[in-house]
């Protein structure tokens, strides 16, 4: 795959319009207001310091395994099976929540027409849709995914434009980026919503042995999807602000939170707008569940590899060349999860979505600190030809700024799922750590019971600057 294959699965995992008509509202009605496009600038900036290592390191570290190849080359062993049972956890989380999602999406827009169907089901029928992808080759998943992406753009740009055009109630203005504005109260939650629009960013990693060229491919592409990401999204946001005004956006926004950017479709651009954006929504949640199931894939392909897993998950598609048995093991084990939720009849936004969302959000965040850690660690051992911004100072303030973010995580737990039950809330960080402490614990006992097989772990990553197709 080229940048541009890579720069769609990135981009597409952050499902623009998904991102944007789901979230954005909430940070203006319980965040900052209009304060919130400086939440996405700000997130950005730490992941474009965050991504300096990242890629300075991954020129040392191919592998489909990514944050688990880092952390296993900068920390050791047990760390890489801590953190890779925690990455699973979490990319399991966030593809539950979507199939959640998407299945209410559907349920929704077939109910009018007399067509009931259970959220459930729609969510199985998109099991099955996505599994037939992630069976074929790796670029037929990339232009399903590019094509859905540059539709979800192509329509919030028109809606940008169209808000521009019409000026607002009080005009255009910066006001947004104004310090007074975009760090006001409230501009915590507002990060969190813009950095979970950053989630599989990663993935840029993960294809690194399916790349051409990846001394060069993956660097691009990392930089490419964070920059697009975050001018995007904060531009979205602002235009927003701007149709409603500075001091009207916070009222809007809490008394439309889940149809604001299509209400607003449809007053400026009539209901061709509306419908398309509305129809968009599906495939853009298509499209996110798509990538999160590729990433996934890869996580079993090089658990298999690493025999940290069964090892049939590292075979190969003889036509296809696609991780064919991680594809289906993940598929079926989604699709169970999904069947017990509707045998015990879960609510499926409630409790589903929410809490899947917020687990998904503290364990990325947990996984990204431990790989910061681990890449100052591995360039304070060998130092290679890097610079010290690319091996202490950028990767330094980046985790910083990440461990804030998940203190600020921590703290707004209750608002993230709507519970209020302590116990209930303690779950999900005791999830993330537990889930940590079992591959650590696996690790410890590999160590002991086969010490040959533990000795192994990492070897079998290929280094990108020493790969034959580089």
């Amino acid at each position: 795959m080229g940048v541009t294959h890579i720069l769609f699965f990135v981009i597409a995992a952050a499902a623009p319009l998904t991102a944007i008509v789901g979230a954005a509202p909430l940070a203006y009605s319980i965040g900052n207001g209009a304060g919130a496009p400086m939440g996405y600038v700000i997130a950005g900036l730490i992941y474009l310091l965050f991504s300096v290592g990242f890629t300075a390191m991954s020129r040392h570290v191919g592998s489909a395994g990514a944050f688990y190849a880092f952390v296993s080359k900068g920390l050791g062993s047990r760390w890489a099976l801590a953190a890779g049972a925690m990455t699973l956890l979490t990319y399991y989380a966030i593809q539950i929540a979507i199939y959640a999602f998407f299945g209410i999406v559907i349920a929704g827009l077939l109910e009018p027409l007399g067509l009931p169907l259970p959220w459930w089901a729609a969510a199985l029928i998109c099991v099955i849709l996505v599994d037939l992808c992630g069976r074929r080759q790796i670029e037929f998943s990339g232009w399903i995914l590019g094509i859905c992406m540059l539709c979800e753009i192509v329509v919030l740009m028109v809606l940008n434009l169209l808000i521009l055009a019409q000026g607002g109630p009080e005009g255009i203005s910066a006001t947004s980026f104004l310090p007074s504005v975009g760090f006001s109260a409230g501009i915590g939650v507002s990060l969190l919503f813009a950095v979970a629009s950053f989630l599989g960013f990663e993935a840029t990693v993960i294809f690194a042995e399916e790349a051409k060229r990846p001394r060069r491919t993956i660097p691009m592409a990392t930089y490419l999807a964070v920059i697009c990401i975050t001018l995007f999204y904060a531009f979205s946001a602002w235009c927003m602000v701007i149709a409603y005004g500075p001091s009207n956006i916070r009222d809007a926004a809490t008394a439309d939170s889940s149809d604001l950017f299509v209400n607003t479709a449809h007053a400026l651009g009539g209901s061709l707008l509306s419908t398309t954006m509305s129809a968009l929504l599906v495939t853009s949640l298509f499209a996110c569940i798509l990538s999160f199931h590729n990433t996934i894939s890869r996580y079993l392909f090089a658990g298999g590899r690493e025999a940290v897993l069964p090892k049939a998950l590292a075979q190969v598609h003889p036509h296809f060349g696609s991780t064919h048995t991680a594809n289906r093991v993940q598929s079926l084990s989604v699709a169970l999860i999904i069947g017990l939720c509707a045998l015990f009849r879960i609510d499926p936004y409630a409790t589903v979505y929410s809490f899947m969302a917020a687990l998904s959000a503290l364990g990325v965040l947990s996984v990204q600190i431990l790989v910061g850690i681990s890449i100052l660690r591995y360039f304070a051992r060998t130092p290679h030809d890097t610079t010290l911004w690319q091996r202490v100072i950028a990767p330094v303030v980046a985790l910083i700024g990440l461990i804030i973010v998940l203190l600020l995580a921590l703290s707004n737990l209750p608002m993230l799922t709507g519970a209020t039950n302590v116990a209930v809330i303690l779950l999900l960080p005791a999830a993330v750590i537990g889930t940590g402490l079992m591959g650590w614990g696996y690790a410890v006992y590999l160590s002991r019971r086969d010490p040959a097989r533990y000795d192994a772990l990492g070897t079998s990553f290929l280094s990108i600057a020493g790969a034959s197709h580089d």
